[in-house]
C-alpha cells in the first residue's frame, strides 16, 4: 500500500499510540477532581501542555487544548467576533480557507457581520497589497492559513505580519495545521500573529485532539461552555490520553523535520521530473519557494480526478482530489476557482500529500503508476 493523503489524515506512529494506551490505562482520573487520581491526571495534562510550549518555544503564549482544527478555528473565530463586537463588525479572511474557517464566517454574516474574502494571486497566495486594501476602521480580526490543504501554497505570513503590525487593534488568527511538523516553525511563528490553530491527527497524533496557541492579553468568548476546564477558555473534560500522546507526537516529528523536509523535497522532484515531461499533466504547486514539499497538487488534463482516485486505489494507492472535507461532498475546488485555474484543471484536480512515514522508493512505484494509468486511460483524455 502507498499511502499519500497526509493532508487529510496521518496514520498515528506506533509509539504515540503507545503513550495514549499507557495514560489510558495508568492515569483514569479527571483532572478536575481533587483527590489523588484527579492530581495526577492534572500532572500529566500540565506536563502536556509544557512540552508542546517548550517544542515551538513559546515565550508569553498559552497553549489550549481542543478536540482538533476545526474546532480550534471556530472557537477563536467566533469568539474573537463575539468579543470584539462593540468595536467593529467587519472580518478579513483569504478565499482560500478551510472550510472550518469559510463557515465560521459564513455564520457571522448570518448574525450581522460582514466579511471581506481575500482572493489569491496566480499561486494561490495572499498578497500584503490585497491584506493592506481591506483593513477599514471597524476591521476586528483577519484569519489567514499558513500553509494550503490542497495546493500547499505557503502564506507569506511574515508579510502580512508587517501589514498588521499598523493596527495593534486587528486580532490576527492563523490556521496552521498543515504545516506544523512539516514546516519550520518560522514559517509560522511570529510575534504579530495571536491566535494559531492545530490539529493532532496531521502530525502522527491521534484523532480528535488538538490545540491553539494564544496571546494572554488577547480575549474570545469561549465556544464551549462548561465546568471552567483550561482556564475557562473551554468547556468539557480534557482528553489526558489524546492529549499526552499528541504532545509525544509533536516532539517525534520536530526530532525529525530537517530530515523529512530533504526527503519531502526529493520526492517532489521526482514526481514533478515525470509530470514535467509530459504535456497531458497540469502542475499547480510547482515552485519550491512558494509551495510546501509535502504538497503536490496537479491534474490530468481530461480526466476526472475521482476517476483517477478509483483507479489509483484498485492498485493500492491512496491520493486524493480537494481537500477531505470537499472531495466527499463532490464539491469542485473553491481554492482554485479562486485561483481561477481552467475548469478542465479544477475537474481534474489531483493531490498528493507526503508524511513522515512515506520514502523514496513509494515515490517510484506511484511514478510508474502513473505513467501505465495515463495508457490506460487514454480514452479519456
Amino acid at each position: 500500500m502507498i499511502y499519500f493523503d497526509n493532508s487529510a489524515t496521518t496514520p498515528i506512529d506506533p509509539r504515540v499510540l503507545d503513550t495514549f494506551v499507557k495514560v489510558s490505562q495508568n492515569y483514569p482520573g479527571n483532572p478536575s477532581s481533587l483527590h489523588q487520581l484527579g492530581r495526577k491526571a492534572t500532572e500529566v495534562l500540565e506536563l502536556s501542555r509544557q512540552q508542546i510550549k517548550d517544542i515551538l518555544n513559546l515565550k508569553n503564549r498559552e497553549v489550549l487544548f481542543t478536540s482538533g482544527g476545526s474546532e480550534g478555528d471556530n472557537l477563536i473565530i467566533k469568539g474573537v467576533a463575539h468579543n470584539r463586537k462593540f468595536s467593529g463588525h467587519h472580518i478579513i479572511v483569504s478565499a482560500i480557507e478551510h472550510a472550518a474557517v469559510l463557515n465560521a464566517a459564513k455564520q457571522l454574516e448570518k448574525e450581522g457581520f460582514e466579511v471581506t474574502y481575500l482572493s489569491p494571486d496566480k499561486n494561490g497566495q495572499i498578497r500584503p497589497e490585497t491584506l493592506s486594501n481591506a483593513i477599514r476602521n471597524d476591521t476586528i480580526l483577519v484569519s489567514i492559513m499558513a500553509v494550503n490543504n490542497e495546493t500547499g501554497a505557503i502564506q507569506p505570513l511574515d508579510e502580512l505580519s508587517d501589514i498588521l503590525q499598523k493596527y495593534p487593534q486587528i486580532v490576527f488568527h492563523v490556521d496552521a495545521v498543515q504545516a506544523i511538523g512539516k514546516q519550520l516553525e518560522s514559517i509560522y511563528l511570529n510575534d504579530r500573529i495571536d491566535f494559531l490553530s492545530f490539529s493532532g491527527h496531521k502530525f502522527r497524533g491521534p484523532r480528535g485532539v488538538g490545540f491553539v496557541i494564544y496571546h494572554p492579553n488577547r480575549h474570545f468568548d469561549p465556544l464551549i461552555a462548561g465546568g471552567g476546564q483550561e482556564n475557562g477558555l473551554r468547556g468539557g473534560t480534557e482528553n489526558i490520553p489524546a492529549i499526552a500522546a499528541m504532545a509525544k507526537a509533536l516532539r517525534l516529528s520536530f526530532d525529525n523535520i530537517n530530515q523529512c523536509q530533504k526527503k519531502y523535497i526529493e520526492m517532489k522532484n521526482i514526481l514533478l521530473n515525470f509530470l514535467d515531461k509530459d504535456p497531458d499533466f497540469y502542475v499547480i504547486s510547482k515552485n519550491s519557494k512558494i509551495y510546501t514539499p509535502s504538497i503536490i497538487s496537479f491534474a490530468l488534463i481530461g480526466v476526472k480526478g475521482e476517476t483517477v482516485i478509483h483507479y489509483l486505489e484498485a492498485q493500492g494507492t491512496f491520493i486524493s482530489t480537494t481537500s477531505a472535507c470537499a472531495s466527499n461532498r463532490n464539491q469542485p475546488s473553491h481554492v482554485l476557482m479562486a485561483m481561477k485555474e481552467p475548469d478542465e484543471v479544477i475537474k481534474g484536480e489531483l493531490r498528493v500529500s507526503l508524511g513522515p512515514q512515506n520514502d523514496i522508493s513509494e515515490m517510484k512505484n506511484f511514478v510508474n503508476q502513473l505513467e501505465k494509468m495515463k495508457d490506460k486511460l487514454k480514452v479519456f483524455i
